[in-house]
């Protein structure tokens, strides 16, 4: 079986590195791919937004499945495409992918099918954007309508910084034509969560909740990233609380695009808020999380294969997921002046020195002989342990013996 991983990160990494482990033995390319998948797949030099380059690819090689892991390629139509010309394809179609390529998309089908979120409005210019501020409040969160690579989401404290943010998104167009439109809404306060589910249009098959940490700095402070780090299971969630979730958040999303005719069949990913017992979605995405995958996957007993075909021939209710009595904490090793500023090219030193824990790569490549880091997340050292501390100890254990030049990391990921 071959199957081909659309990506570059530490996700498509985890995932590679899962399907690995599948009975079925498969042989697997990734396009572009990284370092460390590079160990376990034949890495293709083809850009993700390449479709036409990755579609003749695919037909070339007789690839049986192909598994999209980032956002871009999915909104650009590549499941359509695969799809017209009878390949099998994991992720949603063009117009399914809407619930991360656009924010008002979302906020929407979240409003229209009650599910609960906080309030909104959606914003075209930017004269209507800034006299709409005093209705929500402050602290407020300016989000860019479309994709920005994880960056486009602005918690303004007051008047000034959110003047700021939308002048940013709309006048100076710092997100591109991301932030051409902007959705503000109220300020929610809580402790967030993930669950990422897989989901085959008529069934959504939770996954183990996931804890990610999104600021910078420890303690939760600094600017937003991609994530610094996650921890699985979650401590916030519990038996009665994923009960409220699925009666409240996930049967209704099915509900909703069958209302909508809207086809999903991939993974979706929800980031909700929980206060106590208010629980509401902060966003979808569309794909595995990133890096929920990277402590997610390693906890998943299931052959991944086996559930990928059960996405594609709509039989998902015949999965029942298991997963290893252990928790699982991933830390991300990044470039000094992630999220903003930050060189590559570092020389990653120490990885034949970690036994224990696993390493997935996020942003890597080799020049002249060496591993050098190849973007603002470098590298997510995961660690399984019979306990969250355990696990804990495992992944900065694993960490303290890797090095590059202005390497930077969370110290209190799974705290």
């Amino acid at each position: 079986m071959k199957i081909l991983i659309v990506g570059s990160g530490g996700r498509e990494h985890a995932i590679a590195w899962k399907l690995n482990q599948s009975s079925h033995n498969p042989e697997i390319f990734a396009a572009p791919g990284n370092v460390g998948i590079m160990e376990i797949a034949t890495c293709i030099d083809i850009p993700v937004d390449d479709i036409d380059a990755l579609l003749t690819f695919a037909k070339d090689q007789n690839i049986d499945l192909t598994v999209v892991g980032p956002e871009v390629p999915l909104v650009l139509g590549i499941v359509d495409r695969f799809e017209s010309e009878g390949l099998k394809i994991i992720g949603p179609n063009q117009v399914a992918a809407q619930f991360e390529g656009s924010k008002d998309f979302t906020k929407a089908f979240l409003t229209r099918h009650g599910i609960p979120t906080a309030a909104y409005g959606t914003y075209n210019s930017h004269e209507e954007a800034t006299c709409a501020l005093g209705k929500f409040g402050f602290p407020v969160v300016i989000k860019a309508d479309g994709l920005a690579a994880g960056k486009g989401v602005i918690i303004a404290n007051d008047e000034i910084e959110a003047r700021a943010a939308i002048d940013d998104m709309m006048k100076d167009l710092v997100f591109g034509e991301a932030g051409a439109c902007v959705v503000i809404e109220e300020f929610l306060v809580g402790v967030e969560a993930s669950i990422l589910c897989f989901c085959d249009g008529l069934t959504l098959l939770p996954m183990q909740a996931a804890q990610d940490y999104k600021k910078a700095m420890d303690g939760d402070l600094g600017p937003n990233t991609g994530g610094m780090g996650t921890y699985s299971p979650s401590r916030v969630i519990d038996d009665a609380m994923m009960g409220t979730i699925n009666r409240t958040i996930l049967q209704p999303f099915i509900d909703g695009i069958h209302k909508d005719g809207i086809e999903f069949k991939g993974i979706l990913f929800v980031g909700i808020m929980i206060d106590g017992d208010d629980i509401r979605v902060l966003e979808y995405n569309v794909r595995f999380g990133d890096p929920e995958t990277e402590v997610t996957l390693p906890r998943l007993k299931n052959d991944l294969i086996v559930i990928f075909e059960a996405i594609i021939s709509q039989k998902l209710d015949e999965i029942e997921l298991d997963w290893i009595d252990q928790n699982a904490v991933c830390v991300i090793m990044s470039s000094g002046g992630y999220p903003e500023n930050y060189e590559k090219g570092k020389i990653i030193r120490g990885l034949e020195n970690v036994s224990g824990a696993t390493v997935f790569h996020c942003g890597t490549k080799m020049s002249d002989g060496d591993i050098v880091s190849n973007g603002g997340r470098v590298l997510g050292v995961t660690s399984l342990g019979d306990d969250l501390e355990s696990a804990r100890a495992g992944a900065y254990e694993a960490v303290r013996k890797i090095s590059f030049d202005q390497a930077y990391y969370r110290n209190d990921i799974g705290k």
